[in-house]
Order: C-alpha cells, then structure tokens, then sequence
C-alpha cells in the first residue's frame, strides 16, 4: 500500500510539474476532510501556494488514480477466483495507466450476470405473461 501512495504522489507531482511534498501535504489536507476553497485561502503555507484550479485539479486526478488501483485489484481477485491469473496478466493489468484499458484486460474473464427475476414462464406463471 505505500509503495502505491509514492507512485501516486510521484506520478502527480510530475504531472503536474509541482514538488512531491507540495503533492503529500495537499493529499494529507483532502484526506483530512478540508475542502479545496479552504486549502486554497487559508493553507497556501501548505501546499506552497498552490492554486485554487491545480488543487481542483489534483483533487481530480487523485480520486480517478485511487479509483483505478481499486478497479485493478478488483479485477485481479475476481480473474484469480476464476484461476485463470497468470503472472503476465497480472502484469499487464498493473500497467494499466486508465479504467478502460483494465476493463479491456477483463473483458474475457468478466461473469455474466444472471437476471434477478427470471421470466414467469420458467417459475409455472404463464398466466401472467402477455
């Protein structure tokens, strides 16, 4: 788990062309429950006078980088549960930089959904089916 949080605060940082700590400090506030407008006015000691649209911005990108890690793990235990998760897989799901490209990865593994009432034919309601 914190070899993921450096990879995000790293991979943020170069994005957005700002310190790694400047990235942590303001990670550390929105985790905290402060909100952007308060970050911006009242703890620019903080972030180092970050702006009110790259704290927006950070804030963006962090949730959708979280989502994703969260996605790929869901991913791998659902194909490992099938065991079909090979090392290479699981690689190139971890290489994923967006949802979409892990969504492609799984796609072959994805279960199918079985409806939730199936059709009143098959439960003797025939009756009822117009």
């Amino acid at each position: 788990m914190e070899n993921f949080v450096e990879q995000i605060i790293n991979q943020l940082a170069k994005e957005f062309s700002i310190r790694p700590q400047q990235v942590e400090d303001t990670i550390n506030l929105i985790d905290g429950g402060n909100t952007i407008p308060f970050i911006a006015r009242y703890r620019k000691e903080v972030t180092g006078n970050l702006s009110d649209a790259l704290l927006r911005d950070l804030d963006v990108r962090l949730t959708y980088l979280r989502k994703l890690e969260k996605r790929k793990e869901e991913v791998c235990a659902s194909i490992e549960e099938q065991g079909k998760l090979t090392p290479e897989l699981k690689a190139a799901i971890a290489k994923g930089t967006t949802l979409q490209e892990v969504e492609d990865l799984y796609l072959p593994y994805k279960q199918k959904k079985k409806p939730g009432h199936p059709w009143p034919g098959k439960r003797g309601w025939n009756h009822l089916h117009c």
